[in-house]
């Protein structure tokens, strides 16, 4: 049986309780950025959670949301990376307008005297001010100095909560916000042991919601290595919300997101768990080991009984049943000896696919011959990026089930 496990051990691990009822419930503008090319996909879900979006960038979407906001979104959004509250946004084309702009925001109504405040990481994308490290150094001075005028006082202990923040540069126009999350949303918590080169969670889960795969569908990874699409699948088919499973940086932050507002989101989540459904989702991979790594981390993830997990290599690929999904993340030929082999692998799950009966194929990929090996043309073809890999999602869709008659 699937237990909440969202290290509760950490929410009470203070007595917050005699402010649990005194924060009033500010709205924010909260950032969600993801991966680029996958936009739609989290605007979808953070439509679906409720809120609205006001902007839609590349890599990022912008929501307005309250503290209850905040839990939610981090909790429940399976391909988000992080949730990050706009403390402000200015234009800078000069080191001096940017400690100015910096100043200027009323940083003293987000961080307490005691707060451990830093620029966490500093983006900067076709403007005049390009350098990270200054640009961190200089907004850095510039909080201080708002902050020594606020408190009184000449030193910080930052000896209190952490405040990590994250600054964006697009065309000079300056946006810094607050990190509620912490460790990025892909680190779900249940990925102890991984493959060479995963595949990010939040990744495979958006991936996954590009297809029209449904629970009562049957899906298959021939390449799961540590097992990430066939987890997220289940979880998906549980309906179990991604972040249940581990802490938020602003969960230190009571004067900002109540505590109350963390249990009534985890509460929610558990209330949603459904693992009585039937599933059929398998993964397979050549390597015993990566077999035993994704059956560990299925069980972290409390899914191991929907999955099945088996040592098969591709050209082993079968299924009985029609209607079915492949979705995979095949070897991309890093090295330079395995590059040899990707025409003979994609080759193989080519043949392998069309010996399966009105089944459908999707494969995220870098190999620029995936089509030719696989000897089919892709219906459809989205760029995204992998990290800093430029990779692409080929999309096989196969023919629909017939629908069932509903009626009596």
């Amino acid at each position: 049986m699937y237990t909440k496990k969202m290290n509760y051990a950490i929410l009470y691990k203070k007595s917050y309780d005699r402010i649990l009822n005194e924060v009033p419930m500010k709205k924010y503008e909260l950032i969600a950025p993801c991966h680029f090319g996958l936009e739609s996909i989290l605007k979808r879900e953070i439509i679906d959670l409720g809120y609205d979006v006001i902007k839609v960038e590349d890599g990022r979407i912008t929501f307005l949301g309250d503290a209850e906001a905040v839990c939610r979104s981090n909790v429940f959004l399976r391909t988000a990376e992080r949730i990050l509250i706009k403390a402000g946004s200015f234009k800078a084309e000069t080191y001096e307008e940017l400690f100015q702009g910096t100043k200027n925001i009323p940083w003293e109504e987000m961080i307490p005297s005691d707060g451990k405040f830093w620029i966490t990481k500093a983006a900067s994308i076709k403007s005049k001010l390009f350098s990270p490290s200054d640009i961190q150094s200089i907004m850095k001075k510039a909080m201080v100095e708002r902050l020594k005028a606020v408190y009184h006082i000449e030193w910080f202990q930052e000896s209190g909560a952490p405040f990590p923040i994250r600054v964006f540069l697009m065309k000079d126009e300056v946006v810094a916000a607050l990190d509620t999350t912490g460790e990025s949303l892909h680190k779900r918590g249940y990925r102890k042991l991984t493959a060479k080169a995963p595949i990010a969670e939040n990744l495979g889960a958006a991936l996954i919601m590009l297809t029209p795969w449904k629970k009562d569908r049957i899906l298959v990874d021939p390449f799961c290595g540590s097992g990430t699409f066939p987890i997220e699948a289940a979880l998906m088919a549980a309906n179990i919300a991604p972040g249940m499973n581990r802490s938020f940086t602003a969960q230190n932050w009571p004067h900002l997101i109540p505590l109350k507002e963390w249990y009534d989101t985890v509460d929610e989540a558990g209330e949603q768990i459904c693992l009585d459904g039937y599933t059929d989702i398998q993964g397979y991979d050549v390597d015993d080991g990566m077999v035993s790594i994704a059956r560990e981390n299925a069980r972290l993830a409390g899914v191991e009984k929907m999955i099945h997990f088996q040592k098969r290599d591709v050209s082993q690929l079968s299924h009985s049943k029609k209607y079915g999904f492949l979705i995979t993340n095949p070897p991309y030929g890093e090295r330079i000896e395995e590059k040899k082999n990707l025409s003979s692998l994609y080759g193989t799950l080519g043949e392998r696919f069309k010996a399966l009966d009105d089944w459908s194929l999707y494969l995220i990929t870098a190999y620029e011959h995936a089509e030719d090996a696989i000897g089919l043309k892709a219906a459809k073809n989205r760029k995204i990026y992998n990290g800093m890999m430029k990779t692409y999602f080929y999309q096989f869709p196969g023919a629909k089930p017939p629908r069932r008659n509903t009626q009596e």
